[in-house]
């Protein structure tokens, strides 16, 4: 076994995982706090105690962050390595290694809670005998076969030479694959315990989960006792428990926390510091950050507030991670006229009373001296103004939706074009506003019905925490107040927009999942296809591109499924506006799924032959993140040639009839 001070640790922050959890795009989860302090301090801690003397951190973008946040421990050598581009987890390890050739390499994740022994795992790997060691949870229950991957690796320094000398290259597409060709060993070993790794909120409160069941020694000022249940407890000494507050442990009640009367915290549960649970509230299995409040009646179950997140009185949350929202300047200002007119009513109401019989009365009078056309388009005007407040009754009720909606067009590459289909279904209901004006209003109390069902889809959408189905009954419920207010006649006229609000909701999670890494496959073949066409001598090991000595990896962002939902987007938009053959329109949506994958193809086709030509990292970011903005210009320009095309081949030629000019002779005769 080599010394200690012959092993360099790696630690692995990566990217952020936009898209799977909202706390994430605030916070690496490298900065998860595991009872008071980041994940990666405690990371940095345990290896310290096992006589780890040089640690790297490599991040993508969160370098100085990282700095600031973590106290680095002084028995380290530590070292921060900042990638402005991705460069997966081989070239990472590439790159932290330097010159090293004769150190041990020891690979964890920074969303680690509980990492296993260094002797451990210089054992295990010396007694596989290999080059690279590959560490496994252990699989759930009695089973003896490999669980997930710990995202822990042993490394000798002979890997290198695997691992190209620039550029993308990731561990289980591109080192292990070259390795088994050149004969070298890459052993599998599990660990005897979880090593509590994580990058969602599920994974997250699992590890907390197997971190507090273990009985971990916490730090000295939180003081373990028995909850009610007899499992252990620590509450720190400044932390507020009120006596008829229940506590089933394990939880942690850090310091400054208040638990009120009634309240019931089921562990394992995490509370921060300074967290306060109002009276008759649940919390159960949940982990809440610092300066997180939750009123009186709320019932909360698997959940992640983040810091400063508030969740009102009668509250019920499921399964979320619930991130903070700063009130705006508007809210702020409401909040503090609501303040002030509820400890005024009683004056205000007084003072305003004969005001308001002075204004009523003359409001009659004023009606009254009405022309007779405004008093007989009342009938007309009533209906809009309902349309009115029943539009704002649906913004409040489903402000919660909408706001979801909002954070993931914001967060989402593959879904931030629906940002635009509801400005876009304004713009065509303006555009056909003569027509929409000629439709007879005959409110239909079918849409009372339609109104129920969507609101039914809702509820198993909430009961059952699909927010698939959530999001649906937005549309539904759009279509059944248009019919409840307006009629048959209005809603056929508009049911294609209607439709067309569809393309600003995401698509399922089993049917993303589900079409992902058939397009990234795609993606992959394609655009080999297209690169030895022109010449190129290619070879593809599977989602990475090799063209010479460049790599080129098609990471799962690549997959075209951004391309598919813009292209949606425009192409609904141009059938929606041209005047068309129903036929034709239906050709044109049906053909953006072939225009978007050929578009994607064609981008990383280009990317990948110019990454052959030009060096260095700023001409990477343009063609690796720009490129796919250049391709709009190229599916819009499709769509015009294909209606062109149509209107070519179905528009039969004007027929020419030959004129005939008689000229008439006259005979003028003398006399």
């Amino acid at each position: 076994m080599p010394g200690k001070q012959l092993i360099k640790a790696i630690i692995l922050v990566g990217s952020r995982d936009f898209g799977r959890c909202p706390l994430t795009s605030r916070l690496p989860t490298a900065l998860w706090p595991v009872v008071g302090k980041p994940v990666l301090e405690r990371l940095l801690t345990s290896l310290a105690d096992q006589g780890i003397k040089q640690v790297i951190i490599c991040s993508n973008g969160d370098g100085p962050l990282l700095q600031q946040s973590v106290h680095a421990d002084n028995r380290l050598e530590l070292n921060f390595l900042d990638e402005p581009l991705p460069v997966g987890t081989a070239g990472c390890i590439r790159d932290a290694a330097g010159n090293e050739t004769d150190a041990l390499l020891l690979v964890f994740p920074a969303g680690i809670m509980c990492p296993p022994k260094i002797d451990v795992l210089i054992k295990t790997h010396r007694e596989g005998q290999s080059d690279l060691t590959v560490m496994f949870n252990p699989a759930c229950g009695n089973d003896k076969s490999l669980g997930e991957p710990a995202g822990i690796y042993v490394c000798e320094t002979s890997i290198l030479k695997h691992i190209p000398k620039a550029g993308y290259f990731d561990i289980k597409e591109g080192l292990i694959p070259e390795m088994l060709r050149a004969g070298k060993t890459v052993y599998a070993a599990t660990l005897q315990n979880h090593a509590g790794n994580f990058r969602i909120r599920r994974e997250y409160l699992y590890a907390i989960t197997n971190y507090l069941e273990n009985s971990p020694k916490l730090d000295a000022d939180l003081k373990p006792s028995k909850g009610a249940d007899s499992q252990t407890v620590w509450i720190a000494a400044n932390a507020k428990v009120e006596p008829g507050a229940r506590i089933y442990g394990p939880a942690v009640i850090m310091d400054g926390a208040c638990v009120s009367n009634d309240a019931v915290i089921l562990g394992p549960t995490i509370l921060g510091n300074n967290v306060t649970i109002g009276k008759d509230s649940v919390v159960v299995n949940s982990v809440l950050w610092e300066g997180a409040r939750v009123g009186p009646n709320c019932q909360i179950q698997r959940c992640l507030l983040g810091h400063n997140a508030a969740l009102r009185a009668n509250t019920v949350a499921e399964e979320k991670s619930i991130p903070f929202k700063p009130k705006g300047i508007l809210e702020r200002s409401a909040g503090r006229a609501l303040k002030v007119s509820k400890n005024n009513a009683s004056r205000l109401q007084h003072a305003l009373q004969p005001t308001l019989r002075k204004v009523n009365s003359a409001g009659h009078l004023m009606v009254e001296k009405l022309p007779s056309w405004v008093q007989s388009r009342k009938t007309k005007i009533v209906p809009w103004l309902a349309g009115s407040l029943v539009l704002i009754a649906f913004l409040w009720s489903y402000k919660a939706g909408l706001a979801d909606l909002w954070n993931i067009w914001q967060r989402s590459d593959e879904y931030s074009s629906g940002l635009l289909v509801p400005f876009l279904a304004v713009y065509i209901l303006w555009s056909r506003r003569h027509d929409i004006a000629q439709c007879k209003i005959r409110p239909s109390v079918w849409g009372l019905f339609a109104f129920i069902a969507a609101q039914a889809i809702r509820l198993f959408g909430l009961f059952f925490m699909y927010s698939s189905a959530e999001r649906l009954s937005i549309a539904l419920t759009i279509a059944a107040l248009v019919l409840l207010l307006f009629g048959w006649q209005l809603l056929r006229k508009v049911s294609t927009v209607l439709l067309y609000l569809c393309l600003m909701l995401p698509w399922p999670n089993r049917m993303q999942a589900a079409v992902t890494l058939p397009l990234q496959r795609w993606a992959t073949s394609s655009a080999v296809f297209c690169l030895e066409m022109v010449g190129y001598e290619v070879v593809r090991e599977g989602n990475v591109i090799h063209i010479g000595d460049v790599s080129v990896a098609v990471a799962e962002a690549c997959n075209g499924l951004r391309m598919i939902t813009a292209f949606f987007v425009i192409s609904g938009l141009v059938v929606l506006l041209v005047k068309r053959a129903w036929w034709e329109k239906l050709i044109v949506l049906v053909s953006s799924l072939p225009i978007a994958l050929l578009c994607n193809t064609v981008r990383l086709a280009i990317t990948a032959s110019f990454f052959t030509v030009l060096e260095g990292e700023h001409w990477e970011k343009i063609f690796h993140d720009f490129g796919g903005y250049a391709m709009m210009p190229l599916a819009l320009a499709a769509v015009v040639a294909e209606l062109w095309l149509l209107a070519k081949l179905t528009t039969p030629p004007d027929k020419e009839e030959a004129i005939i000019i008689k000229r008439q002779n006259r005979v003028v005769s003398g006399e």
